[in-house]
């Protein structure tokens, strides 16, 4: 399989397709009080090409101005950056329907197009140029053509539209506005958001924080310089960005981000999603764009095991990642679970990962590599698989454990995958830290934590976890209810722990959890399993339910699937979070089921009301279960094609 470079434009597109279908959620610190719509345009043009534009966020200026007379038909106020900050900082606040205008990348049409539009209609907008395009002699590669310094606006443009008190002039990075290798294999990621990779290997994130901090400053002296004010608004290239760059953006003065993440209240950490218009659409498109309520689509998933990608042979490694593409591209899902730990012997503990981290082994720098693949080339959601806390090294102190005492002293269960207690401080550091890893070293839409995540009624004997249980416990609590309710609690909380660690790294993260059919249909499971369906309601996007009849040693599916879609629709109606993931192979007779049977399960499953459906797990190396049968099933093709029917 050839080596995969992707374009600057699609890294763009891919990324406001995914942040459209996958945006952020657990919005924090919201002040509702400051809520302001914002929109996206790029270039804008006399004439586009009816059927299809190669450029798909250029506008046509008879659409531009037919959205200008809509915004101001439908009662919507365009604001300004001083509006937005005033009102952020406690001052006048934002009228209802607040639309903020920004344009990116700084092309001339903004002063021949848009400009006059502005003027005519007296809305203020926000324009990003890249400051190293400006007047630049370099060619100017540009989905897929090179551009000049004549496509461009130039300085005295850039000031002339700033001293009309229409324009705010915003930082679209000086030379950021382009991929960087970022892996081994040569992929190029987005230079604002990925570690770069070199001869050296990787840089550090301290690195890669000066690396931003001198493209920033650059851009904003050069913006100084020539318009006379400094930027107070940075506009991610792609929409590409973590909390470290949007820290460095601040301390330079840009105190508002504008990004690709869904819409939500302003915040004191200043970040505005935006709506982007795609295709030139006319008024009715428009409006659909501004609605306030966008369906998510159903998730439709595969969770795949990267260690039968994994190959000491690279040749062979990329063969088999190649097959992976194309059967998920066949499956037609949009979303994998993909494994970024490994797992060779088969106990469900991770023994080695799939990524630079400063405490496993590396099997292969591979989770990176595929991640992107996925998303670029299927393209998909990629969430990254991780244990909560079933991690195993022969360096580990034995002290970390998670312990069980049947009444004859703490010990390991040697029946169960190795974990870590975390209620060990230095345990749960080391696993916190793992995770940074991870976000730091790849780009992925959402975690998917592991069935990992449960304690037995023995379990934690740690004394690590008592003492922690004893701070908590009250004098009237009953013993056996509180411990498991500590348990349960304790676990949710680590994981959104872990959650906030990689937010920092890539924000628009989604959050699933494995969860046992038996938290469900057994009413006593809390005790065995720490794990209540209600709270993971609460706290996780999904709740991947293990659907999974034989595993759960149940004979007649059916019955047990009609069971679980009772109880799940009785506590999260409408089935919107709830996840139903099947078992694609019975594990203890050592056979996959037939495509067709797994296809018929599915089917049953959606007449039963489930929205969300994934299986595991899948031999794309074999073929195994049949992809066509279950692609009639899980395609969002073929949901697409149910609605428009």
């Amino acid at each position: 399989m050839m080596r995969a470079r992707v374009t600057q434009k699609a890294v763009q597109l891919l990324a406001l397709v995914l942040a459209a279908a996958f945006g952020a959620a657990h919005a924090q610190n919201v002040d509702s009080a400051v809520t302001v719509r914002t929109i996206g345009y790029h270039d804008v043009r006399d004439n586009l090409a009816r059927t299809y534009d190669p450029d798909q966020y250029a506008v046509t200026a008879e659409h531009l101005a037919g959205h200008f007379r809509w915004l101001r038909s439908q009662g919507y106020t365009v604001v300004s950056v001083d509006d937005v900050l005033t009102a952020q900082a406690g001052g006048k606040a934002l009228p209802d329907r607040a639309v903020l205008l920004s344009f990116d990348d700084g092309f001339a049409s903004v002063y021949t197009h848009v400009y006059p539009l502005l003027k005519a209609f007296g809305y203020p907008a926000i324009v990003s140029p890249v400051t190293s395009w400006i007047e630049s002699s370099v060619e100017i590669p540009y989905n897929g053509e090179t551009l000049s310094k004549e496509n461009f606006l130039t300085w005295a443009q850039l000031r002339e539209m700033h001293n009309s008190g229409l324009v705010e002039v915003a930082s679209h990075t000086h030379n950021l506005h382009r991929g960087i290798t970022a892996n081994p294999q040569g992929n190029e990621l987005p230079a604002g958001a990925a570690l770069a990779f070199g001869e050296a290997g990787y840089e550090s994130t301290v690195e890669q924080r000066s690396r931003l901090h001198a493209d920033l400053a650059r851009s904003a002296e050069l913006i100084e310089e020539n318009v006379g004010q400094r930027p107070r608004v940075i506009t991610w290239p792609y929409g590409a960005w973590h909390e470290a760059g949007r820290l460095v953006a601040a301390e330079l003065g840009m105190a508002l981000s504008l990004t690709l993440d869904d819409r939500a209240p302003l915040t004191d950490r200043g970040i505005l999603g935006r709506d982007m218009p795609v295709a030139n659409p006319g008024i009715a498109l428009f409006a659909d764009m501004l609605r306030e309520a966008r369906p998510e689509p159903p998730l439709r998933a595969v969770q795949v095991d990267l260690d039968y990608v994994y190959d000491p042979d690279p040749a062979q490694q990329e063969a088999n990642l190649g097959r992976l593409l194309d059967r998920i591209l066949e499956l037609g899902v949009n979303a994998v679970f993909l494994q970024a730990f490994a797992d060779p012997d088969g106990d469900g503990s991770a023994d080695a990962v799939y990524f630079p981290n400063r405490h496993l082994p590396m099997r292969a720098d591979l989770f990176n590599r595929a991640a992107w693949q996925l998303r670029t080339r299927t393209p998909v959601s990629v969430y990254a698989w991780m244990p909560i806390s079933a991690f195993n090294s022969p360096t580990l102190p034995e002290q970390w454990a998670v312990l069980e005492d049947r009444g004859s002293g703490p010990v390991r269960d040697v029946g169960a995958e190795p974990r870590l207690s975390i209620h060990v401080p230095e345990a749960a550091q080391w696993i916190e830290e793992v995770y940074e890893d991870l976000a730091q070293h790849a780009r992925f839409q959402g975690l998917h934590f592991h069935d990992d995540g449960r304690r037995n009624e023995f379990e934690d004997a740690n004394p690590a976890a008592r003492a922690s249980f004893q701070k908590v416990k009250g004098p009237g609590d009953d013993a056996e209810g509180a411990w498991s309710r500590f348990k349960t609690e304790s676990l949710i909380s680590f994981t959104e722990q872990l959650e906030r660690i990689v937010r920092r790294w890539q924000p628009g993260l989604k959050v699933s959890r494995n969860l046992f059919a038996s938290a469900l249909l057994d009413p006593r499971s809390e005790r065995y399993l720490a794990q209540d369906y209600a709270l993971f309601l609460k706290h996780y996007d999904h709740v991947a339910l293990m659907a999974m009849p034989a595993f759960e040693g149940y004979s007649n599916a059916r019955a047990f699937y009609r069971n679980l879609l009772i109880v799940a629709e009785d506590r999260d109606p409408g089935l919107k979070q709830t996840l139903f993931q099947l078992q694609a192979k019975d594990w203890q007779a050592d056979r996959w089921l037939s495509g067709r049977t797994l296809r018929k399960e599915l089917e049953f499953l959606r007449a039963g009301g489930a929205q969300h459906l994934a299986y595991y797990p899948d031999d794309f190396i074999g073929g195994q279960p049949d992809a066509t049968e279950l692609a009639r099933a899980l395609s969002v093709r073929e949901t697409a094609l149910e609605r428009v029917r």
